[in-house]
């Protein structure tokens, strides 16, 4: 269904808008990818230019949402009508893979041909791919990964020969021997 245009904006003129909206945190790429296609084909699919799409990755959420600490946040600058918005907000509460949704208009009456799009093919490919969660890379052992030489202990290799059976001998100088021996 079409909405009329805003007496407000000029003819042939559209409006920028931001999106930004928050996956679930175990969402895989493949889902991601599938929420993107979807956007994209509503936006186009209605007359809607889009300008620039980027996955800013997983994080951690300020509070809960919905049973999730964490999620994979997506943002989307277009150019659209009222109507285009409706339908994008309209889709992104349907899918159970979105937890939150923000959009904010930028700017009015913009040309579509003036505007520059910095989108690609790849770009989509990219902002479909979600890079692995910061805090997770700082959290996680060495030994998870398998590296090499990860033994325990901050000593590191170079004490073979201590056992733990025998018996530390103290090789600390008697202050008093050596004193007499000068005089």
């Amino acid at each position: 269904m079409q909405q009329l245009e805003s007496m407000a904006d000029a003819p042939g003129t559209m409006r920028s808008y931001e999106t930004v909206y928050v996956l679930r945190g175990d969402s895989t790429n493949d889902q991601v990818a599938e929420v993107n296609t979807r956007v994209r084909g509503i936006i186009e699919g209605m007359g809607g230019k889009i300008l620039k799409i980027d996955n800013w990755g997983k994080r951690r959420l300020a509070y809960e949402i919905k049973k999730e600490r964490k999620g994979i946040y997506l943002y989307w600058n277009y150019l659209a009508g009222g109507g285009i918005v409706a339908e994008f907000e309209r889709n992104l509460r349907m899918l159970d893979a979105v937890v939150r949704f923000l959009t904010v208009k930028k700017e009015a009456n913009i040309k579509p041909d003036e505007a520059a799009s910095e989108v690609t093919e790849e770009s989509y490919e990219k902002a479909a791919a979600t890079a692995a969660d910061e805090e997770d890379m700082y959290l996680r052992r060495p030994e998870e990964e398998g590296e090499e030489g990860y033994g325990g202990d901050s000593f590191g290799d170079d004490d073979d020969d201590f056992d733990a059976d025998k018996p530390v001998k103290a090789e600390a100088k008697d202050e008093e021997t050596t004193e007499k021996g000068e005089e």
